[in-house]
């Protein structure tokens, strides 16, 4: 699967930038969501080819998002990559139990993240 457009989800503008920038370097289309509400609306309106999901967000956290937008069947195919402070296996476990198809720690390294995508299948 060829990654176009990417749909950043964080409620830190500072992070959104960072990803913003580095992937835009590399020539992909960003769209931003500052909350997991906002991820799953923009999840379904953009139909994004990969989504980087911040856990930590004021009311719909970044593992409830990826739950909804892995079970519905609009979405359930955009591949969801967790970028988070939350460092513990079982907070990765829960993650990937969740739908994740990834899961990076912060501060998110650029080499790293790119690395994870061109992963994806």
């Amino acid at each position: 699967m060829a990654v176009r457009k990417i749909l950043i989800v964080d409620d830190s503008p500072t992070e959104r930038q960072i990803l913003l920038e580095a992937l835009s370097r590399q020539g992909y289309a960003c769209v931003i969501a500052v909350n997991g509400e906002e991820a799953v609306a923009k999840a379904k309106a953009e139909l994004p080819d990969l989504i980087l999901m911040d856990v930590v967000m004021p009311g719909t956290n970044g593992f409830q998002a990826t739950r909804t937008i892995a079970r519905d069947t609009a979405t359930q195919h955009i591949p969801v990559i967790l970028c988070t402070t939350k460092s513990q296996e079982t907070d990765k476990v829960w993650g990937m139990r969740q739908g994740a198809k990834g899961y990076l720690v912060k501060p998110i390294n650029a080499k790293e993240l790119l690395a994870k995508i061109a992963a994806l299948p």
